[in-house]
């Protein structure tokens, strides 16, 4: 029987460098960066939760993207910063698969609730006499339930998987820590891991996005037959959320390939922005679709702001 040296209590981020002043200047993007995210994004969920014109299901599924791009970049972005400033990259075992756990959530519940929103959209406009009758307030909270709860749970098994499995090193080639990285530093077989990793991946990302490219052939289809006046409304409402689909699913794409490759042979600049893509840029691009493309939320954003400029400078007029 093969004897397993106890796991270390630390893991070593190995791809931070030493760039000297520069850390500072990497910092400081790096907050700006994450300060925007939580404005944006507050801004967005503040706005809907305030406009009663926009308390239907569809603003409801974009207020939990917020709320999500929100917890995601939290649970990456506060610890990437320490790390910035540090001398040392070492990360606790504890720290890491809390790490793991938050932006393995937030990337499966991201899918998940896009394809809550594709099945919110399909209904919308298929089937539009019947959408107030489908889309009821029980049926929203059910599939805003289904689309956070599961991916909760399914996670949690395969980090609790991972946890228990006996290292023979403490090294992970990365910004963060990783599933997949950790998992590759098993004195074991981890087959059983990749498994329960592939059946998590397959109902929570694969099924979705199948779901979500199933309901929009459908939509094009019914748009195709339409008139004009059809095809212009299920673009403004569809095109946001399109697009969302269509950023997020190329950057989790490029965080799976790395898995692909030995990241030692990869630029180690290269590694780092594809890695940290998925966080970042979905969760500012999110705010932004839906604050500029959708007429409402513009309108609804753009009245705000008018009554707090007029509150200001002007008190007896806002009264």
């Amino acid at each position: 029987m093969r004897n397993f040296s106890q796991n270390s209590p630390y893991f070593q981020l190995t791809l931070f460098s030493n760039h000297g002043r520069l850390q500072y200047l990497f910092f400081i993007l790096c907050l700006l960066i994450y300060l925007t995210i939580i404005s944006a994004n507050m801004v967005v969920l503040v706005t809907i939760i305030l406009e009663k014109s926009l308390h239907q299901p569809m603003y409801i599924f974009i207020c939990c993207l917020s709320v999500n791009s929100l917890y995601g970049s939290t649970g990456f972005f506060l610890r990437f910063l320490y790390d910035l400033l540090s001398d040392t990259h070492f990360i606790s075992r504890p720290s890491c698969f809390t790490q793991i756990y938050v932006i393995y959530t937030y990337a499966s519940c991201e899918f998940t609730i896009l394809g809550a929103m594709a099945y919110d959209r399909l209904v919308a406009i298929c089937q539009p006499l019947h959408y107030h009758t489908k889309m009821t307030v029980k049926k929203v909270v059910c599939l805003w339930t289904a689309a956070v709860v599961y991916p909760a749970f399914a996670i949690g098994s395969g980090v609790f998987m991972t946890v228990e499995l006996p290292l023979c090193g403490n090294k992970l080639p990365g910004l963060f820590c990783t599933n997949w990285r950790v998992v590759a530093n098993s004195c074991v077989d981890t087959t059983p891991n990749d498994i329960v990793g592939r059946y998590v991946a397959a109902t929570t990302i694969i099924i979705p996005l199948l779901f979500v490219l199933y309901s929009y052939m459908r939509i094009l289809i019914v748009c195709k037959r339409g008139s004009a006046e059809v095809r212009g409304k299920a673009l403004q409402t569809c095109l946001p959320h399109l697009l969302t689909f269509v950023t997020y699913s190329c950057s989790v794409f490029f965080e799976v390939s790395l898995a692909r490759f030995d990241t030692n042979k990869i630029n180690p600049v290269i590694t780092a922005v594809l890695s940290m893509e998925y966080l970042i840029v979905p969760s500012l691009n999110n705010p932004l679709i839906y604050g500029l493309k959708l007429p409402l939320i513009r309108a609804a954003i753009a009245k705000r702001v008018k009554i707090k400029l007029l509150s200001r400078c002007c008190p007896r007029l806002s009264l």
